[in-house]
């Protein structure tokens, strides 16, 4: 009932909840579960760079891709020190969540918890330690692979994480959100491994999304806008991949979120590097954007399409591929459908061959991913004005 009362004077206030930091969760693969010693009956350490601040924020966890419940036995947020490099926090920072006015919970198979909001003061881009100690939990792991930031595990129920297991993935958590005001809103992005950030330097929180983030912040006009990266690697919009696929997961993943008042939707490479028809491909993409879209508008969310980035010198480069990144990119730059184009493409390509990046971008010469100085160029690129709208 308090929690409840709560959040009515929260209401009141004129106040509204924004994410300000999230992650795609999917069912983990087993080279990517946790290590020895596990979850259960263990301690974990998980940190997160938020995108805008606040003082009351609430934190959900995820349990979807699970086939046996998990125990929450309690949960702490405290400031991080790093970004990732250490578990340190400022201890005087540590506040305990509740869910429903208790200190533990039980995360049912396929389902979600939000806990109880909190006073907990946090600046843009801080960092943000989460620490979860297990009861029971779950041998199939709902998670996000792609943190490109470390996480602690420790043995025991303990906030001492001397000496504590590495391991560079996010478990069970999904999004933090903070109460703000009522012009604040957040921007989710769906997208694959170049938003999720392969190739984007670990625990410097350097992929193009957080780049937009900080951009965001520093401009006026801008500066209460949270970025949402719901990048996934190895993701497709239509079938196959790695994760539940753009088109059944983007309820979740863009208005299943909080706050959220635009909308970028970059994905479909992997789409077209494993396709039959590269043009049949990216018509069957261009249906699921218009979806999106207007369902989007019904909701007064405004869309942005960004184009395809050059992928010749991969092997998913092929002349037929090359017409299905065209076809769609073309779409993209001249529709009316959407809000806005942000050309990543144009930003990246090597002027002398439109087809391949440019060299000094290139991540491990795989002709895909970028390194952080790409992911740089294109999160720079990015026009803000689109956002002051």
């Amino acid at each position: 009932m308090f929690a409840c009362l709560l959040t009515a004077g929260i209401a009141m206030a004129g106040g509204h909840w924004v994410g300000t930091w999230g992650t795609a969760p999917q069912l983990v693969e087993r080279h990517n579960n946790p290590p020895a010693p596990g979850l259960a009956n263990n301690s974990l350490r998980e940190i997160v760079q938020v995108s805008i601040g606040g003082k009351k924020v609430r934190l959900k966890l995820t349990n979807e891709f699970s086939q046996e419940p998990t125990e929450i036995k309690a949960v702490e947020l405290a400031i991080a020190e790093t970004s990732g490099i250490s578990s340190d926090i400022d201890e005087a920072t540590t506040i305990s969540l509740t869910f429903d006015g208790k200190p533990s919970v039980t995360i049912p198979a396929g389902g979600q918890v939000v806990s109880d909001a909190v006073k907990f003061p946090i600046a843009a881009r801080e960092n943000v330690a989460i620490t979860i100690h297990y009861g029971a939990a779950s041998a199939t792991v709902s998670g996000h692979p792609g943190s490109r930031t470390t996480s602690f595990l420790k043995a025991g129920n303990t906030t001492d994480f001397t000496g504590a297991v590495r391991t560079d993935h996010w478990y069970n958590i999904q999004t933090l959100e903070v109460l703000a005001p009522s012009k604040a809103g957040a921007v989710a992005i769906l997208g694959n491994s170049i938003t999720d950030g392969r190739g984007s330097t670990t625990n410097q929180q350097n992929r193009w999304p957080d780049v937009l983030s900080r951009r965001l912040l520093k401009n006026k006009a801008t500066s209460q806008i949270g970025v949402l990266n719901m990048g996934i690697g190895g993701n497709c919009v239509l079938r196959g991949g790695l994760g539940p696929t753009g088109e059944k997961r983007y309820p979740r993943d863009l208005f299943g979120q909080e706050g959220v008042k635009w909308i970028i939707l970059f994905e479909a490479v992997n789409d077209l590097g494993g396709s039959w028809n590269g043009v049949e491909t990216a018509d069957r993409v261009i249906d699921v954007y218009k979806r999106i879209i207007d369902e989007a508008h019904q909701k007064g969310i405004r869309v942005f399409g960004a184009t395809i980035t050059p992928f010749k010198g991969n092997n998913y480069y092929s002349e037929d591929h090359e017409k299905g990144r065209s076809t769609l990119n073309e779409w993209i730059r001249t529709t009316n459908m959407l809000d806005g184009v942000i050309d990543f493409d144009r930003a990246v390509r090597n002027p002398e061959d439109p087809a391949a990046l440019q060299q000094q971008f290139l991540f491990e010469n795989d002709w895909l991913h970028l390194n952080a100085v790409g992911y740089e160029t294109m999160g720079n690129s990015i026009d803000l004005n689109l956002f002051a709208k």
